[in-house]
């Protein structure tokens, strides 16, 4: 008898990675290239956009990241000149991150085509339902941060 795989292309941990895989493929060729920007650097501009001030250490909780990835995504955004580093004066080994003005020009132009894409993406789906996926993720992102 054939043993089962432990998942497989009907599973949901397999749906919501493929999910991820093809909404994310896009991006280097419609808004990566444009804009000399890579998805792991988007992801952070994300964060610090959000949170003025956080800490990489903030961005890579965050975005689920590891901490290399991150340090990767805002030194290229350092040297993109789309960053601000400021000293944290309650641990000076510390940087608190804000987006410069090219970081702020740049987020709200990729914004504006990420708004587009997420709304193409969810267009065949109710309002009730785009609430309740976004209320199941909540509680899937809860659960491995309790078990992180």
């Amino acid at each position: 008898m054939a043993e089962s795989l432990p998942v497989d292309s009907d599973s949901l941990f397999f749906k919501l990675v493929r999910v991820v895989n093809l909404t994310a493929r896009p991006f280097h060729d419609i808004v990566g290239k444009a804009h000399n920007l890579t998805l792991n650097e988007w992801r952070a501009m994300i964060v610090i956009a959000s949170h003025p001030g956080v800490a990489a250490a903030d961005v890579a909780e965050s975005t689920g990241l590891d901490k290399m990835a991150v340090s990767r995504a805002i030194a290229g955004l350092d040297a993109a000149g789309r960053l601000l580093k400021k000293p944290d004066p309650a641990d000076q080994r510390r940087s608190l991150l804000f987006l410069s003005a090219e970081g702020q020009r740049v987020f709200a132009k990729v914004g504006r085509t990420a708004k587009r894409r997420e709304a193409e993406l969810y267009d065949g789906l109710e309002p009730r339902e785009l609430q309740q996926l976004g209320s199941t993720l909540d509680k899937l992102i809860a659960a491995v941060h309790g078990r992180a």
